[in-house]
Order: structure tokens, then sequence, then C-alpha cells
């Protein structure tokens, strides 16, 4: 546990970032509250008791302040493009861990290609997009993999309820489609590439009970990156339910609801991970709710073992890579319930 240890959150009074602080706090850390809105987050400091730091993304000496004798950094403030280069540049400068809950992926592909050797020289792990997407998909995949070396297919169906986005969830958004020119993103030949295809309605067969269900095909999210960063698979393709799909494209779907006292929404997800090799084929799936809420853990988890040396690699690292991915699903429990598929 965190025996009292500081770690920064940056973006701490946004949607995710209270997770986060709570979530460090159950387990025994200090979080720092640092972000752009000092007036927010000295309300978050005066209601948690917390030390406020605020720290512009564009001030390198007071993103140095905000993490001055933290042991690690988690970066919950989009869009990623502004906030997470100069993240891991102050990381990087302090020596400490920086991990992000980025869902957009250019800056998590930006990230992987621009610090890796940095961050391996420096002895520290950069983690971009350790979150419910990214993560969670990397780490159903790495485990569905087992002793394979290489694969053919990675398929990811994300089977949510609904998806109510927050206003964060809203401008990363904006930023991604302006930066690859409104076209999409689909990763084939073993790198992404853009096209404007229009993307078609199939049907995805979720385990039960959520059974047979109409997806969005390459509704691309950021697994792409992760997933294709260190394992050797050609194609990795994404999907999402076609009702969660016409929530987020909605402008006037309300943001996230919270029906229990920790914040929660009623949102529920299954997700589905498919791995094939010639005529072979492997699945691992995990559930819970709440696409935000339950980024908290993951990325907790993921500090709470990089700190603890519980790690396979130094550089930048998708999770998969990172950790003991069947473990660390495990570990997830009661939050999130998978089920890896079995090696053999």
């Amino acid at each position: 546990m965190g025996a009292g240890q500081a770690v920064a959150v940056y973006g701490a009074n946004g949607h995710t970032g209270r997770f986060v602080v709570a979530e460090l706090r159950e387990r025994g850390f200090v979080p720092v509250l640092s972000g752009r809105d000092g007036g927010k987050l000295e309300a978050l400091a005066e209601e948690t008791g917390l030390e406020a730091r605020p720290a512009a993304a564009d001030d390198p000496a007071a993103l140095d302040r905000a993490l001055a004798g933290t042991v690690a950094v988690v970066n919950c403030a989009g869009p990623f493009a502004v906030t997470a280069g100069p993240l891991i540049e102050a990381a990087l400068r302090a020596g400490i861990p920086y991990l992000d809950v980025a869902g957009e992926i250019e800056a998590s592909a930006d990230a992987f290609a621009r610090y890796r050797e940095r961050a391996e020289a420096a002895g520290t792990v950069v983690v971009p997009s350790m979150a419910f997407f990214g993560g969670l998909g990397d780490l159903l995949a790495t485990a569905a993999m087992g002793d394979w070396t290489a694969a053919d297919e990675v398929h990811i169906a994300y089977g949510l309820s609904s998806w109510h986005p927050t206003a964060g969830t809203r401008v990363a958004g904006a930023v991604s489609r302006e930066r690859r020119g409104e076209r999409r993103v689909r990763y084939a030949n073993g790198r992404l590439e853009h096209h404007e295809d229009e993307l078609p309605v199939l049907e995805w067969r979720f385990p039960e009970p959520l059974g047979a269900r109409a997806v969005i095909g390459e509704f691309t999210m950021v697994d792409v990156v992760t997933v294709g960063s260190h394992l050797a698979v050609p194609e990795v393709r994404t999907y999402m339910t076609v009702e969660a799909a016409r929530d987020v494209a909605d402008p006037d779907t309300r943001a996230p609801a919270a029906v229990d006292e920790s914040g929660r929404s009623a949102q529920t997800f299954l997700v589905d991970v498919v791995v094939r090799r010639g005529g072979e084929e492997r699945r691992a799936a995990a559930s819970g709710r709440d696409i935000y809420a339950v980024t908290a853990p993951l990325v907790v988890e993921a500090v709470e073992r990089i700190l603890a040396g519980r790690t396979g690699a130094l550089g930048v690292v998708a999770a998969g890579e990172l950790f003991d991915a069947p473990d660390f699903l495990r570990a997830l429990a009661p939050h999130v319930v998978s089920e890896p598929a079995p090696v053999g």
C-alpha cells in the first residue's frame, strides 16, 4: 500500500481525477492536487484536506514545484495533446514515473514515439493510456495471447450500455479529429493508417448475459496504440455498441450522473477480446461499471506495482508489457470481473 507516499494528480479536480484521488487515498497514498484551475483545486483541497499546487501545462517551473517530493504523477487532464508532453518532461526532470489516462490516439502515439529512449535512460517508466480505454483492452489482449509470441489479429469489442461523455472527453475527441483532418484511424499492416471509409454496422456475440449486439466496426480507440506498441500483431480492431456510439456522437447527451455516494454512474460495460492465429482463437473478457470510475483502480494499481518494482520493462510502455497481465486483471476485482482465456 501507499504508506503515506505523495503522488501528484494533474487534473485532480476533473471527473476522472476525483476518482483517482479517492482511490489513491483508499490505498494509503497522499494525493497532491494539481492542474490548471487554481480556484477549483483550492476548493477540492478544502474539501479533502489535501495540498493544492496549481500549475499551467506551459509553465515548467510551476510543474516542477507541483511534482516536488512526489514519487509519481498521474495525468488526468485532457486534452493530452496539450498536457502529456509537458508533464512527461517534468516527470523525467524529477526522475519519477509518469502515467496518464489519455484516450487520444495521437497523444498516446506521440508519447511512444518521442520519449522511449529518454525514459529508458532515466531508468523510469512512462505509461500512456493506463485507463479503461488503452489499458484494460491491452491487458486482456496480452492475457489472451498467453504463450503465443505473435498472432494475426486482435479484436476488442466494447459492450457499453450507454456512454455519457464528460466535458473532457468531448474536448479531447475534438482535438483528435482536428489533428487527423476529420479522417478515421485504423491499425493495419502493423501501423496506424488514416481512411475516409464509412464504418460498418456489424453483429458481435458478446459473452452472456449481453449476447449478440449491433456494433460499429472499426470504431477505433487508443487500444490500437497500446496493443500495437508491444504485441506482434499486424491487425488490431476495436468495436463499439451502436447505442454507446450514438450517445457519444450526440452533442445533447448529458455528462455522467452519479447514482451512488462514490460518484459512479449506472453505466455498465463488457469488454470482449478475441485473438486469432491461423485457425486458432483465444478470448478474454472483463465486465464492470462506469468506464470513468474504473479507470481509477486501473491506474492506481499500476502506480502501486511500479513503486513496488513489480514491472517488466523501462521506458515508454503499455500495461501488458509492463505487468503480469493475468495477475493484474485478478487484482482489479471487485471493480473489474475478468475471465482471461486459458493458455494451451
